[in-house]
């Protein structure tokens, strides 16, 4: 199996996730709480272990061998298991909770259409997560968040 190696410049990688929220009364005298999301970021850290990778490939259903087959993969050039990419951004979505602490209504998370994975992760690489609000719609009532997730080395493994 062949790896390509994907850009790694920032510039080139950042993506973006939406919070949204239902319609707020319209009552123009109460401020939106969602507007106190504007520029909150969360950082969040993980050392992903064997029993993260295992449970979450019985939790998938995905056990293909460049996961599980430690022997297996010593024979490729990917040289050990790699951690399922969609483990790695589902950090992301306890960063996602820690933002919205303080929000007293029901918000989502929306818009996870531009992830990309850039470079895969191992067992023992620990994974920090970067969840910034950007971009807040009083219309729309959505924010917009960049999410960018690096490993120990402080390269990037994923954005969303």
């Amino acid at each position: 199996m062949a790896w390509s190696r994907m850009s790694t410049d920032p510039a080139r990688i950042t993506s973006t996730t939406s919070l949204t929220a239902p319609a707020a009364a319209s009552d123009a005298s109460i401020p939106d709480p969602l507007l106190a999301l504007l520029g909150r970021s969360v950082q969040l850290s993980k050392t992903i272990s064997e029993s993260d990778l295992y449970l979450f490939a019985g939790i998938t259903g995905d056990f293909a061998p460049h996961h599980i087959d430690e022997e297996y993969c010593r024979r490729t050039s990917i040289g050990s298991r790699v951690v399922h990419g969609c483990l790695t951004l589902a950090y992301s979505s306890a960063a996602s909770t820690r933002v919205l602490e303080g929000i007293d209504e029901p918000v989502v998370a929306l818009g996870y259409d531009r992830v990309r994975f850039v470079r895969v992760a191992h067992i023992g690489d620990t994974v920090t997560v970067n969840y910034t609000v950007v971009k807040y719609d009083t219309e729309r009532r959505r924010a917009t968040s960049t999410i960018e997730i690096k490993n120990q080395r402080g390269e990037m493994v994923a954005v969303a």
